[in-house]
């Protein structure tokens, strides 16, 4: 049994429909050396039909970026500026109009606190997934219901 499906527990392994939301410029930085692919598939090892599968990216990111990501089955969505409000709103509305029973974000920036709040107060389950172990946000892990480090992913399923 995998890392993600042990968070949630042998007898309550999630199904239904998982939604992902990425914070491009948050995650996908130098420093942690992000594979995209590995965020997805951290996303569909929760179990389920992935409902959506969203990067969000400022104005600012490359062509070369977004075509990248659409190649892998990301939804791009391009904002005008950070990228955390629209980001935000669509998290919540994802959760209070019930389109999936696991939201995962990927993150490391404390200002996704109040919506993972609010996806939890719907009965949402939340995942936050932190890029690496020193781009870990305590404040978004302990307003997701689970947390996981991408490291901890991949390593498990390179064993």
């Amino acid at each position: 049994m995998d890392l993600l499906r042990r968070m949630f527990g042998a007898d309550d392994a999630p199904s239904g429909r998982v939604a992902l939301f990425v914070d491009g410029p948050n995650v996908l930085r130098d420093e942690f050396d992000v594979d995209l692919d590995d965020i997805r598939e951290a996303a569909r090892a929760l179990g389920g039909q992935m409902s959506a599968t969203r990067l969000y990216v400022d104005e600012h990111a490359t062509p070369g970026l977004i075509q990248a990501a659409e190649a892998r089955g990301f939804e791009v969505i391009v904002t005008s500026g950070d990228v955390d409000v629209k980001l935000a709103v669509d998290l919540t509305q994802f959760a209070v109009e019930g389109r999936a029973e696991v939201i995962a974000i990927a993150s490391r920036d404390t200002d996704f606190k109040p919506a993972l709040e609010t996806a939890n107060e719907y009965g949402i389950r939340t995942v936050a997934i932190a890029p690496g172990s020193y781009g870990r946000s305590d404040a978004l892990q302990n307003a997701a219901t689970h947390a996981v480090t991408l490291d901890e992913f991949v390593d498990e399923q390179h064993d």
